[in-house]
């Protein structure tokens, strides 16, 4: 379904650019069905700003034919930003007074770097929680990625995140635990998500919140819950928006930390992601790396032409069945006046009629 290019953010024409359907205003104020505002609270740092853009815009134009989508992206004020990521922000971004005034359908709150374990001491605690009790309010559902996750988790519902022996990062098999569910109603039972957090809210705690658990991981870590009415609040701790290649870029970045010295163990290559091909090809980088940074040798260029020909994707169809099912059920519990949630004779606190 088609995405509205509604203002001139780049980020449109890189869309057009790989193949998905974007309409101008004036196409879409001709096409005979109804238009759903969503809006992404952009919360990822400066070089991660676009590329999240794109992730996101792409799951929900790909995901229903039954609605034209505006999507209007905002951040939080208190995130530091430089110069060029602020002129990005303030030419093409709505601020969050634009957004209350003119309402939404539906939300997506993205992840965000931090700086220690305590949230409550991060720069956009205050400002998230502001955002996130007016959406609980205003707006119909609120999807809340990984980071905002485990936020929303402490700040509604006293829950909060522990550090996990090791850093969960890679492709994991996962399963539907709720069936029934119409978020995961018409999806693969069994399905692969990438994780990327040393972080975890684990099941009890998600039980303990009364909070919906619908999909697991391998291990048993939730992947996918709602909160108890089945709909207003959609929390995932994996990244189901992430693209082919977004965990080599983080294992890329990973990899010049330790080069820089800024950490001192050599990076673990991402698990069940590079094929046996690629294991050997990045197994025998760090050992050209390693003799380099002995010898005070040159480094040598990483090797991604090798590597990026040979990642598969394995999540993305999921991805897009679930973020349509969520689109879908939006379409029929909002009010043409998105000012309203819920539509006329459906309960707000059981929009879905869960048991």
């Amino acid at each position: 379904m088609p995405l509205v290019a509604h203002n001139d953010l780049p980020t449109f024409a890189r869309l057009r650019e790989a193949g998905l359907r974007v309409l101008e205003p004036g196409q879409a104020y001709e096409q005979d069905i109804r238009e759903l505002h969503i809006g992404l609270l952009n919360m990822m740092p400066d070089a991660a700003l676009g590329a999240t853009e794109r992730q996101f815009f792409s799951l929900i134009g790909e995901s229903n034919p039954i609605a034209q989508f505006y999507v209007h992206p905002f951040t939080l004020d208190a995130l530091p930003r430089a110069a060029s990521a602020r002129e990005h922000v303030d030419r093409y971004y709505e601020s969050f007074e634009q957004i209350k005034q003119h309402g939404l359908d539906a939300l997506i709150i993205t992840g965000a770097n931090v700086i220690g374990e305590d949230l409550t001491r991060e720069l956009f605690w205050e400002p998230l929680i502001e955002v996130a009790d007016w959406a609980y309010q205003n707006v119909t559902s609120t999807l809340c990625s990984c980071l905002a996750t485990h936020a929303v988790l402490e700040f509604r519902y006293g829950q909060k995140r522990a550090r996990q022996r090791r850093k969960k990062w890679g492709v994991f098999r996962h399963d539907v635990i709720d069936p029934a569910h119409p978020l995961v109603a018409e999806i693969n039972s069994e399905f692969d998500v990438p994780h990327s957090r040393w972080n975890s809210v684990y099941p009890e705690q998600f039980t303990a919140a009364g909070l919906r658990i619908l999909v697991t991981g391998d291990d048993g870590c939730v992947h996918l819950a709602t909160s108890a009415d089945g709909f207003r609040s959609v929390f995932f701790q994996g990244h189901p928006e992430y693209d082919t290649i977004s965990l080599l870029k983080e294992y890329k970045r990973d990899l010049n930390l330790y080069v820089d010295g800024e950490v001192e163990i050599y990076p673990p290559m991402p698990e069940n992601y590079f094929s046996d091909f690629n294991t050997a090809v990045a197994r025998e980088y760090r050992m050209r790396v390693e003799h380099a940074l002995a010898t005070g040798e040159t480094l040598p260029e990483f090797p991604e032409k090798l590597i990026v020909p040979n990642l598969k994707n394995t999540w993305q169809d999921t991805a897009n069945a679930v973020i349509g099912c969520w689109i879908g059920l939006i379409y029929q519990l909002t009010h043409v006046d998105r000012r309203k949630p819920f539509m006329d004779g459906v309960d707000p606190d059981n929009p879905l009629g869960l048991d």
